[in-house]
């Protein structure tokens, strides 16, 4: 049974998730992939990284959420798109 994540480590990556604009799991496993390539393994190590990640994030002037919306726009005004069967 896997050990229950810090409630730090939690509220940072559910942060990063609602800038990137994907689910918690998907940004612990983003944060977790990016540990694993630097060769980060404890627990305050990950959350200094979820933590760098976030700042990056929220700096990089990206808006994650007004591209994808900007996206499913595009898909709904597509000529070629059809809605039914």
């Amino acid at each position: 049974m896997p050990a229950i994540p810090d409630r730090a480590y939690n509220a940072v990556c559910g942060r990063l998730a609602s800038q990137l604009g994907v689910s918690l799991a998907s940004a612990r496993r983003k944060v977790d992939m990016k540990a694993a390539q630097q060769g980060v393994k404890d627990a305050a190590g990950k959350l200094k990284l979820a933590e760098v990640m976030l700042a990056d994030a929220q700096t990089s002037g990206s808006d994650s959420h007004a591209m994808l919306t900007a996206q499913l726009g595009t898909v709904g005004n597509d000529a070629y798109f059809m809605t039914e069967d």
